[in-house]
């Protein structure tokens, strides 16, 4: 004969309900056959037969709780089987006897509803309010599965999706996949002050020809021309070369539905007022919206800025676009508490503010260069005269 018990069933796991025999006593089993379905908080198993030969007895039914190495069922293992009375449960015992009654074992929904009900359906259905009483199971025996214990707390379909993906973003994840294996990433991030900005906002957000002007395009023309003081940043690699530029072609990150992202170039930047970044940059989104952009409008980029992603952005950390070595990322313009010193008096005040960020190659800087980078196009964030250049 052969005892079947109920193995260990990972750690901090004590016990588990028997949800399914798949097997009835005077049945044939072979050695690791399924025999029995176990569900517990953490996992639903099949569990194999410990050897072959006539299941003679079960000693827990379907929806009993039952401690880990507690008998289940036994197997005669001998080739003359004759099935034998099942043994009796606890709480028949409990109730035919009155001098020493024996305690009930756990008992789960299953054995007070009739239904059976696993410890993660259970869960799910007392965490969504739903009464397992009130549920017609689809289970074997009228069980409960997880599946339909997520569709009554969702009140709707819950079939997975599978979705392919579009070219546009596999290909965005194979070159940031690549960026990332080859490109030893550091990133910085400092607090910037954003008064420029109202000082915008009191002008009227257009340029005198009447193109819009975001916070991306004053980040922008400070970014670009603070990499005259560090051109190492304006750079790419070729090979094991890197290639310092000398002219400026900004990349500016734009998110598209089908594609991800895409990234035009504003070419020869450097020099712009931000009259005329303004209007670039306008031309470039009006073909990114019409899906008119040339193969010239996404070469030949050499530093990148990441805008805003939302304005509750605080800052983001991006992956470098090869073959580049840096790209600024720009946090929503905010307003927040500021000290504000008047006299030798600090007063807390309200004032706009800023994170700008920067992933940057460690193959050709480090953050006390790249944190002086940001200092400096903070610098000239908070000198633009926005006045004279819009």
């Amino acid at each position: 004969m052969t005892d079947v018990t109920l193995p260990s069933l990972g750690e901090s796991v004590t016990e588990g309900i028997i949800t399914q025999w798949f097997k009835k006593v005077g049945d044939t089993v072979a050695r690791d056959e399924p025999l029995f379905e176990v569900s517990t908080d953490k996992v639903d198993s099949e569990m194999p037969s410990p050897a072959a030969g006539v299941l003679i007895q079960i000693l827990a039914e379907e929806g009993d709780t039952v401690e880990t190495g507690s008998r289940v069922a036994v197997i005669d293992d001998s080739g003359a089987a004759t099935p034998i009375a099942q043994e009796p449960r606890p709480d028949t015992v409990a109730s035919a006897s009155t001098s020493s009654p024996t305690p009930e074992g756990p008992k789960s929904d299953a054995t007070a509803t009739g239904v059976v009900v696993s410890p993660v359906v259970r869960r799910i259905l007392a965490d969504g309010g739903v009464e397992p009483s009130t549920l017609q199971g689809s289970g074997p025996g009228g069980s409960i599965t997880r599946r339909d214990a997520e569709r009554a707390v969702l009140d709707g379909p819950t079939e997975e999706l599978v979705v392919a993906l579009s070219n546009g973003r596999r290909r965005m994840g194979q070159h940031m996949a690549v960026s990332a294996q080859v490109t030893p990433h550091g990133f910085v991030a400092i607090e910037a002050r954003g008064d420029v900005f109202v000082e915008l906002d009191a002008l009227g957000r257009t340029t005198r020809d009447g193109v819009a002007i975001t916070d991306e395009m004053l980040v922008s023309l400070a970014a670009v021309r603070a990499l005259a003081e560090f051109e190492f940043l304006n750079a790419t690699f070729t090979g094991e070369d890197l290639v310092v530029h000398r002219t400026v072609n900004l990349g500016l990150v734009r998110s598209v539905a089908e594609d991800g992202m895409l990234v035009p170039v504003v070419h020869a930047a450097a020099g712009l007022t931000l009259r005329a970044l303004a209007r670039r940059v306008s031309e470039l989104d009006e073909r990114v919206a019409s899906r008119h952009l040339t193969t010239d409008d996404l070469m030949g980029g050499t530093f990148t800025v990441l805008g805003a992603p939302s304005s509750n952005t605080l800052w983001s950390e991006p992956i470098i676009i090869q073959p580049q070595v840096a790209v600024l990322s720009v946090g929503a313009v905010r307003e927040v508490p500021v000290v504000v010193t008047d006299n030798g008096a600090a007063t807390v005040g309200v004032g706009r503010r800023l994170v700008l960020g920067l992933s940057f190659d460690h193959r050709i800087t480090e953050p006390v260069a790249a944190a002086s980078y940001l200092e400096r196009v903070a610098q000239l964030l908070a000198g633009l005269d926005v006045e004279g250049e819009r």
